[in-house]
């Protein structure tokens, strides 16, 4: 008879025939220690202005002159409480609000509605006439400010109102707009407008119905664009706005010019006024670097 050998089955280790050993992966390799500490270093010079300055005002004068970088010991509250007291600041705060409102809806809508035809409808020079949008984000509004200020003073006659301030930052907000809100139209699936067709929809109700609630992240991200830009807007603003109609950079500037040595109370007046728009970054954060990315893959 043959013989026949048996030769020891090799050891599998959850169904391959690899050996069981385990490779622990470190949580920290070298690559990612520096990333980890460069991102801290971005995050120290990001927030320590930011968080210097809410500290400064609820420190006083004196404290601030004796240990600039110390901790307020005891706190003050008297430089909020009299900034909060100022009528000129909610002034300021309503025209900026407002000016910013009305940005923001004339960005969204009109961008939308740009970014619509250049996304799902195919025509002769759709691509040449995207290329102006993108072209335009290499114009910026220093560049047009004289011929815009006479624009909007002579011919338009809406110097010192809102929509005078709010019409052109809108319009110089629509290029980003648009490089932003294309992508996300282009990859929604056909298939929703010829079902919405078939319903008896018509082209504008498809835009208002289907693909505007669609373009949600999307509006989002250049809305909270919008909207910060405008609140931080200081060029336009000073040629165009006088006396109660100022906003609230221009009345910063104003405060620090009119209190100069109330360093405590200048620090405590800038810091209310960014809130508003740091609060709302802050808020939908995560909408809008999830449509960034959906910009990105579109």
């Amino acid at each position: 008879m043959a013989s026949v050998t048996l030769e020891p089955l090799a050891e599998t280790g959850n169904g391959s025939g690899r050996s069981p050993r385990k490779r622990r992966r470190r949580s920290f390799d070298g690559g990612n220690l520096w990333v980890y500490l460069i991102a801290l270093v971005v995050v120290a010079i990001t927030l320590g202005p930011v968080l210097y300055g809410a500290l400064g005002g609820f420190r006083s004068n004196a404290q601030l002159a004796d240990k600039p970088a110390g901790l307020p010991d005891p706190w003050v509250w008297t430089n909020y409480a009299g900034v909060l007291n100022n009528p000129s600041f909610w002034q300021y705060a309503l025209n900026s609000t407002m000016i910013a409102i009305i940005t923001t809806v004339v960005t969204v809508v009109f961008g939308l509605m740009a970014a619509y035809p250049l996304a799902r409808y195919q025509f002769r020079g759709r691509e040449a006439l995207f290329m102006v949008f993108v072209l335009g984000l290499l114009f910026p509004a220093a560049v047009a400010i004289i011929p815009l200020f006479i624009i909007i003073t002579r011919n338009l006659q809406m110097a010192n109102t809102w929509w005078g301030v709010a019409l052109p930052q809108a319009a110089f907000a629509l290029p980003m707009t648009v490089v932003i809100l294309r992508p996300f139209l282009m990859a929604l699936p056909k298939e929703l407008e010829e079902a919405a067709l078939i319903d008896g929809a018509s082209r504008i109700g498809i835009f208002w119905r289907v693909l505007m609630p669609l373009s949600a992240p999307g509006m989002i991200t250049v809305g909270v664009l919008a909207f910060v830009t405008s609140w931080n807007a200081y060029l336009l603003p000073l040629l165009l706005l006088q006396d109660k109609m100022r906003t609230l950079p221009l009345g910063v500037a104003d405060f620090s010019t009119e209190h100069s040595a109330d360093t405590a109370g200048v620090l405590a007046f800038t810091t209310l006024a960014m809130i508003p728009a740091l609060v709302l970054f802050l808020a939908f954060q995560r909408r809008l670097v999830s449509g960034l990315q959906g910009a990105v893959k579109g």
